[in-house]
């Protein structure tokens, strides 16, 4: 056994986390893909059975009361809100990421251009995952904004009277890379416009604090880091003192003040509420809060040092096992710069990523040259990152 190798053992078995891999379905294989899909909590089969035959079957049109599934999207955000450092009553859960994406710019330009006529400029992160920008460019026609793609470190010098919003991710998809929050929101307040987060590679894999920094708005997946399943709905913060002016470009009867009177005219509900749409997806919503039962007992700040662990640990067995200069590290080397991920740069990164998926190493490829591994901290073992790293080595020499 390598020296690698009897590490990884003696940090595994040092891991105040190592119980929580018993509550996931996994097999034999490396998984480090938990920032595309995570993996399945053990609980989750047993539920959505519950679910379909008993709430669904037995009970009908009733469980909307009896099971609770009316109030799901604000009791499951209430679950999630710890994770990204949000009191209760600030999520609602429901949609996709890119709809909520679009709800979140849209109400930051109309509450923004209720302050000043002047704002007519959106500033939107060059380097986001492309849907962000799709939807941050039919946005700003939408609202007869200007949209400007500038880099999150080109951000504060970008800021003007006539910024409007800015949308931003917190973890770079492609390399991992943890953009500065707290001193970003500071710069866009004090421009006098408003932030809004996407926090897609961030949620359930370190700590975002929302309210601690003021940020406005946020949205955020759940089928990465917090396992919510293939397409398991996405999440909406909107910050308590901003509630009452949160004007949704979408108001649909779910977010009506009185959602079963059926009146013609809209009269949004108080709070979070409001960013609510249409009839909640209750499989995949119930899916996800049977998932967020694996949190328990464990803090973000757990989770974040081991993540930090887990990628310092791997991008030495990198350097100990791959021919020098066979792959670049994408990913920064600096605590407060990085992820959850590590993102390589390889010659021929797909064929590689397909040979390590072959050999037990699930990872993924992105274009044209990066191969990306996702580590969830509550499920990846010291022992699956020297494995990979290994195997990488293998291929490579």
């Amino acid at each position: 056994m390598s020296e690698l190798a009897s590490r990884a053992r003696k940090l595994d078995a040092e891991d105040e986390l190592a119980h929580k891999r018993a509550e996931f379905l996994l097999d034999g294989d490396v998984y480090l893909d938990g920032n595309s899909l995570g993996a399945l909590p053990a609980s989750v089969p047993g539920r959505l059975d519950d679910v379909v035959r008993r709430e669904w079957g037995e009970l009908r049109i009733r469980s909307w009361g009896e099971s609770g599934w009316w109030t799901a999207p604000e009791r499951i955000g209430d679950r999630i809100a710890p994770l990204v450092g949000a009191a209760p009553g600030q999520i609602v859960v429901g949609d996709s990421t890119s709809v909520n994406v679009f709800k979140a710019l849209v109400a930051a330009v109309r509450m923004s251009a209720g302050a000043s006529a002047e704002r007519d400029e959106i500033l939107v992160d060059a380097t986001t995952f492309p849907t962000d920008g799709y939807i941050a460019e039919s946005a700003a026609r939408m609202t007869g904004c200007r949209l400007r793609p500038v880099t999150p470190a080109e951000v504060p010098a970008a800021l003007s009277d006539r910024t409007t919003a800015v949308l931003l991710n917190h973890v770079d998809y492609r390399t991992g890379r943890l953009h500065d929050l707290p001193s970003l929101t500071a710069a866009v307040h004090a421009a006098g416009a408003i932030a809004v987060w996407d926090l897609c590679h961030s949620a359930g894999a370190l700590p975002v604090g929302l309210d601690e920094h003021g940020v406005d708005l946020a949205v955020g997946c759940t089928y990465k880091y917090l396992n919510g399943g293939p397409g398991s709905p996405a999440y909406l913060y909107v910050r308590r003192d901003l509630q009452d002016r949160f004007d949704s470009p979408l108001p649909g009867w779910n977010s009506h003040a009185e959602p079963f009177g059926m009146r013609p005219a809209y009269e949004p509900a108080p709070g979070a509420l409001r960013g609510r749409v249409g009839t909640p997806d209750i499989l995949s919503m119930l899916a996800l809060e049977s998932a967020l039962e694996v949190w328990e007992g464990v803090t973000i700040d757990m989770v974040r040092t081991k993540s930090l662990a887990l990628t310092d640990f791997f991008l030495e067995c990198v350097a100990e096992y791959v021919p020098e200069g066979r792959v670049e590290s994408l990913t920064p080397l600096r605590h407060e710069e990085r992820g959850s991920q590590v993102s390589l740069r390889c010659e021929d990164a797909e064929t590689v990523m397909n040979r390590l998926i072959a050999q037990g190493v699930t990872g993924d490829f992105r274009h044209p040259d990066t191969l990306r591994f996702g580590f969830t901290p509550l499920y990846v073992t010291y022992t699956d990152a020297e494995r990979a790293a290994r195997v990488l080595g293998e291929l490579l020499s």
